[in-house]
C-alpha cells in the first residue's frame, strides 16, 4: 500500500544524500507520497515529481544561540508535518542529527503515531557516533528507532558489536543505482576509447578518509610508465592539498579537477579505471556508479567494499596505503585489453544486482514491517 513518508537527509554530494534523494524519487514513482526534509534542496532533487514535496528546515536566529539549532529545527519541522500531512513513516538518514530529530519530534507530540526508520551510512556510527562525547546520544537514536537499516553487513556488525543493538532490529539494505541512467557505452566504442584515451577517475568528498593524495601518488606512478590522465570529481577539505601536490610534482597538465558534478554519468562513461583508495568505506557507492558504467575498480578492501567488488573479478582490492600494488593493478587494466574488457563486462553485471528495482522494494518491506508493529 502507498505510504506517506518523510525522508530526513543531508542535501550534500556524499553517498547518504545521493541515496536518500534517489530513494525519494524511486518511492514517488512507485506511488508513495514523499516529503523530503533538509536544510537545502538536495542536488539530485531538481526534477519535478507530483508525489515529492520538499520542506526546507527553517533556521531561527537569536543572539543567545552561537550556532543554528538544526537538530531542534528539524524536529519541529517533522512534528508539524506529522500533524498536517499525517506522515506515517519518518525515514532518517544518519543517526546524528536526523535520528535524534525524529525521536524529539515523536516525544513532542501527544499522539506519536508515526514510525521511525533510521538508515546508517557509515561515519555516523563508525566515526562520529563512537566519539565519547557522542556515543550515548548516538545509541539513544539507534534504540529509539523502530528499525535500523545498514548499507552493508560490515556496518550492521559495527552497530551490533559497538552499540549493542539487538540483531533483530537491524536490516541490511545495500545502496543502489539507476542502471538505466548510468549505462556503459557500446562495447566496440568502449574498446576504441580505451585504446585512444586512458583515463582514471576518482569521485569523493575529498575528506581525509578518502586519501585523495593516495589517488595522486598512484596516478603519478602509473603515468611514469603509461600515458594517461586523471579526472577528480568532488570537493572538500583536501582539495587544496591535492592541487598543491599536482603543482609541486608537475602533474597539473594531466590532472583535471571538475569540482562537484550533479551528473557523474558522462565522466564515468569516459573512464578506463575507477580508483578508490579510502581508509574506510561502509559501502562504496561511487565505485558502484562507476561499475554501472562498465568501469573496473581498483580500491582498498576495507569495510563494505568487498561486499560490492570481488577481487580479481570486477577489479582489484588492496590494503590501505598500498600505493605500488594499486598502481600495478591500474597499469594492468590500462595495458591489457582482454583483461579490461572482461572486468568491464563483469562490473556492469555486478551493478545490475544493485539496481534500484531490486533494492527499493526492500525498503517498502521494511515500512510494512514497522507499520504492522505499531
Amino acid at each position: 500500500m502507498p505510504y506517506r513518508i518523510g525522508i530526513l537527509c543531508f542535501p550534500t554530494y556524499g553517498g547518504s544524500g545521493v541515496v536518500a534523494t534517489e530513494l525519494a524519487r524511486s518511492l514517488a514513482e512507485r506511488g508513495h507520497e514523499v516529503h523530503v526534509i533538509s536544510y537545502a534542496q538536495p542536488v539530485r532533487l531538481q526534477r519535478y515529481s507530483p508525489h515529492i514535496v520538499f520542506h526546507e528546515v527553517p533556521v531561527f536566529e537569536y543572539p543567545l544561540f552561537e550556532s543554528p539549532l538544526y537538530t531542534i529545527h528539524a524536529a519541529a519541522t517533522i512534528a508539524n508535518l506529522v500533524q498536517y500531512a499525517d506522515l506515517q513513516v519518518v525515514h532518517a538518514h544518519y543517526a546524528l542529527p536526523h535520528g535524534i530529530s525524529a525521536f524529539l519530534a515523536r516525544v513532542s507530540l501527544d499522539d506519536p503515531r508515526f514510525a521511525i526508520v533510521t538508515t546508517l551510512h557509515g561515519t555516523d556510527v563508525t566515526f562520529v557516533g563512537q566519539h565519547p562525547s557522542f556515543f550515548p546520544i548516538t545509541r539513544l537514536a539507534l534504540l529509539q528507532s523502530d528499525r535500523l537499516s545498514c548499507v552493508s553487513r560490515f556496518l550492521a556488525g559495527v552497530v551490533q558489536d559497538r552499540f549493542h543493538v539487538p540483531s533483530e532490529r537491524v536490516t541490511v539494505i545495500p545502496n543502489f543505482v539507476d542502471t538505466a541512467t548510468l549505462v556503459p557505452k557500446p562495447l566496440a566504442e568502449r574498446r576504441r576509447q580505451w585504446r585512444a584515451d586512458k583515463c582514471i577517475v576518482h569521485v569523493s568528498n575529498f575528506r581525509p578518509v578518502k586519501r585523495v593524495l593516495d589517488v595522486l601518488r598512484v596516478f603519478e606512478r602509473v603515468r611514469s610508465r603509461t600515458p594517461c590522465e586523471l579526472v577528480l570529481i568532488g570537493d572538500g577539505p583536501d582539495r587544496i592539498l591535492a592541487e598543491q601536490y599536482c603543482m609541486e610534482r608537475g602533474l597539473y597538465r594531466y590532472v583535471h579537477f571538475l569540482g562537484k558534478q550533479e551528473d557523474v554519468g558522462p565522466p564515468l562513461q569516459g573512464a578506463s579505471v575507477f580508483l578508490l583508495p579510502s581508509e574506510l568505506e561502509s559501502f562504496g557507492l561511487a565505485a558502484l556508479e562507476a561499475m554501472s558504467c562498465g568501469v573496473p575498480v581498483v580500491a582498498t578492501g576495507v569495510g563494505g567494499v568487498p561486499e560490492v567488488i570481488e577481487d580479481g573479478v570486477q577489479g582489484f582490492l588492496h590494503a590501505v596505503g598500498d600505493i605500488e600494488g594499486m598502481a600495478a593493478s591500474v597499469e594492468r587494466l590500462l595495458t591489457d585489453e582482454d583483461l579490461w574488457v572482461q572486468m568491464s563486462e563483469a562490473a556492469r553485471r555486478r551493478a545490475l544486482q544493485f539496481d534500484r528495482s531490486q533494492v527499493v522494494p526492500q525498503y517498502e518491506v521494511l515500512y510494512d514491517q514497522v507499520m504492522t508493529q505499531r
